[in-house]
C-alpha cells in the first residue's frame, strides 16, 4: 500500500479522520481528568499504570472507564 500525503485524501477521508482523531483526544482529556481527580482507593490498580494506558488509542480510555474505575456502594 502507497502512502499518500494529506493533500492527496479526499475532503471525506480528511473529515474522518480529524473526526476520529477529536474523539479520541476527548476520551484520552477526559479518563486522564477523571483519573487525577479521584482518590487512589477508589481505583482499581496502580494510578501510573492506568494513566499511560490512556494513551494507547480507543482502547485505554474506554478500558479506563469500563475496569479502571471502583464503583461507590
Amino acid at each position: 500500500m502507497a502512502k499518500r500525503k494529506w493533500a492527496e485524501l479526499s475532503p471525506v477521508k480528511r473529515a474522518l479522520i480529524i473526526a476520529a482523531g477529536s474523539v479520541q483526544l476527548s476520551l484520552a482529556a477526559s479518563a486522564w481528568a477523571d483519573l487525577a481527580r479521584r482518590p487512589r482507593d477508589q481505583i482499581n490498580g496502580s494510578k501510573r499504570r492506568w494513566a499511560a494506558l490512556i494513551a494507547v488509542n480507543f482502547v485505554g480510555p474506554l478500558s479506563y472507564f469500563r475496569w479502571g474505575r471502583r464503583t461507590s456502594a
